[in-house]
Order: C-alpha cells, then sequence, then structure tokens
C-alpha cells in the first residue's frame, strides 16, 4: 500500500431461490472476522467497527487516517471487458463505504503480473489485492487444486450451476485449514481463499459430442485433473498458458480448449475454435481463483483493512454477473460463428 500524499454440499433449494444479491451477502459472512487480523498502524488504527454499520460508524473510524491507494489487479483485460464488474464493482463499494479516503487504481490485462507471478507480485508489494490462480502452481496450493477437483461432482448449468458452485466454492475455501495456513505462509490475507468463478466447457474447430469425438484430440487443459478427466475420455491433454490458446487453435495445434466460457469470450476464441460441448450430469474440475492481499494490507489501519475485506465480500455479485453474463456472451458469439451448441451423448 502506499500514501496517497505520496502517490459441505450446500442446500440447492436455498441457493436456487438465493439470486446475486442474497449470494454476495452469504459471502460476506466472514467479514467480521477481519476485525480479528491485526492493530495496523498505530494505536488510533487498532480502532475498527462492527460488520454491517452505519455508515457514521465507520466514517468516525476512517476521521483520523490518511488516504491511502490501493493497487488492484482484476481478471479482466479492460474496463470493457463483460468481465470487468469483478473490478469495478469492488472500485466503487471500497471507494463509497471510506468515503473517498481509499482510492482503489484498477489494472487491467494482468499488466503488473501474469497468473504465473501474481502471488509474489502481492508478497512483494508490486499489487496490493489481486484475482489469482493458485492451481497454476498445483504443487503448492494443493489444497485449492484438490477442493476444485471435487467440485466436479456438482451439477453444471450457466445460471443457476454458477451460483450454486461458487456458494459451495467460498464455504469450501474458508473451512480448509491446508489452504488457509498455505496463504499465510506466503504472507497473504485471503480475501476469497477460493473462487470458484464459471464452468468449464469444450470449445473446438470442430463438433465434440460423441465418445468417438474424443479419440485422439488434442485438447489445451488448465489442471491436472482435466488432464486425467481428458485422458479418460480418450483425448490426448495440452498443457499451456491461456493466452497461447487462440494462435493454438488457429494454427491447428490443440482442437480444442477446456475452458471457462468467460475468457473464451473474451479472447474471441470462437472466432476460431466455433464448437461448443457441454456435461450434463457431473462437471470438469474447476481451475478455482482466488481474491487475495498482498504483504502491506496488514499494516494498514484496521477499519481500511475492513472495509477492503467487506467490499470483497459484497463485490461477489460482480464476479457473478461477470460469469453468467460471460456465459450468455460466450453463446451468442458461438452462434454468430455458426458453431454447433450441443450435450455430450
Amino acid at each position: 500500500m502506499r500514501n496517497a500524499q505520496n502517490t459441505t454440499r450446500a442446500t440447492r433449494a436455498a441457493t436456487a431461490t438465493a439470486g446475486l444479491g442474497v449470494l454476495a451477502l452469504a459471502l460476506s459472512a466472514c467479514a467480521g472476522s477481519a476485525g480479528t487480523a491485526g492493530n495496523g498502524g498505530g494505536a488510533e488504527a487498532g480502532e475498527g467497527f462492527a460488520y454491517d454499520a452505519p455508515q457514521e460508524d465507520v466514517d468516525a473510524a476512517i476521521a483520523d487516517l490518511d488516504p491511502v491507494t490501493i493497487t488492484f489487479q482484476p481478471s479482466a483485460a479492460s474496463p470493457d471487458s463483460v468481465m470487468a464488474p469483478a473490478g469495478t464493482v469492488f472500485k466503487e463499494i471500497v471507494e463509497e463505504r471510506s468515503g473517498g479516503k481509499i482510492t482503489v487504481e484498477l489494472v487491467w490485462g494482468q499488466a503488473i503480473a501474469s497468473y504465473a507471478e501474481v502471488h509474489d507480485a502481492l508478497a512483494d508489494g508490486r499489487l496490493d489485492v489481486a484475482y489469482t490462480l493458485p492451481p497454476y502452481d498445483p504443487a503448492q496450493f494443493a489444497a485449492i487444486n484438490d477442493l476444485g477437483t471435487v467440485m466436479a461432482s456438482l451439477t453444471p448449468s450457466p445460471f443457476l450451476g454458477e451460483l450454486v458452485a461458487n456458494a459451495v466454492g467460498n464455504e469450501l475455501g474458508w473451512t480448509n485449514e491446508e489452504a488457509m495456513s498455505t496463504y499465510e505462509e506466503l504472507g497473504l490475507t485471503p480475501l476469497t481463499p477460493l473462487a470458484a468463478s464459471g464452468g468449464y466447457y469444450t470449445v473446438c474447430n470442430k463438433p465434440v459430442q460423441s465418445k468417438d469425438d474424443w479419440d485422439g484430440l488434442q485438447v489445451r487443459i488448465g489442471s491436472s485433473a482435466q488432464a486425467a478427466q481428458t485422458q479418460h475420455l480418450g483425448g490426448s491433454p495440452v498443457s499451456m498458458e491461456y493466452a497461447e490458446t487462440f494462435e493454438a487453435l488457429q494454427r491447428g495445434t490443440v482442437d480444442c480448449t477446456l475452458g471457462q466460457l468467460v475468457p473464451s469470450a473474451e479472447g474471441g476464441i470462437f472466432e476460431v475454435a466455433p464448437h461448443l460441448g457441454y456435461t450434463t450430469q457431473a462437471s470438469f474440475s474447476r481451475l478455482p481463483g482466488a481474491y487475495l492481499a498482498g504483504s502491506g494490507f496488514q499494516d494498514l489501519p484496521l477499519a481500511y483493512q475492513q472495509i477492503i475485506f467487506d467490499s470483497n465480500a459484497l463485490a461477489a455479485s460482480g464476479g457473478m454477473q461477470a460469469v453468467i453474463g460471460g456465459n450468455a456472451a460466450a453463446v451468442g458469439q458461438a452462434k454468430e460463428a455458426n458453431g454447433e451448441i450441443g450435450a455430450y451423448d
């Protein structure tokens, strides 16, 4: 942070009636624990406020604190992206709740750190808050990787299924001691230790819906569990950075990508791979994300820590808007490219 002056499986019935707003409040249930995170910088910095306190209580707690600016790297490539609400909603809530005393600078397109180095960037202070993909390092983040694998048991769907998966994932993340201790050892503070994000679909340069279609198929995957699933179906998994996927599909290096629909729509993947396939009873394993705060978070005044923590929980609606909106955009792009959209037989 820098001073501005210096520049177990949740019940589906309950979730079905929740909707985006209630999901955001459910994800914020842990927010009250932020008050125990530390005392921040100095005696007066130890004064916080009760969760869900009226704005006047928040204003009183931060009245004598200096303004700060934090750098947040969300997942979206630009402010015009369908994924942008995951960043912009957080910024709006933080700045409004802090009365403008906390300024959030948004960094788009992994401009400061790629997913492979984002945890280092948080630890060394280049970033203050970021969306990360822990399973990119499955050895270090084994618990998060395993939880993503377990979530394959959830029934997929582009709307309700995403609400259920993210509610389930949030609870699994907060209650997993190994996941929490790994973040602590790295000097990182989890704001959302596991974000289930979007479900996984095959996006291919030819229709893939039958068992025979999978034979010998070259499929770009993002996790070891997805590699095993691809092999079980008869395909050949190929591990590569997502940024390389468009060119690989364009050149025919791979036939498909197994990925979320949001980044597929974001990256224009349907221009070179217009055919979309999906499961109906179980899911492909997920590659969970996380929203993490960096090394400077504990040095902030307690009230600022609480504002950032609570705002991330409440901004979950923006993340869900990005996922569900991205699913719709992807289907539209596939149709525009004359692709086939269908379930596996």
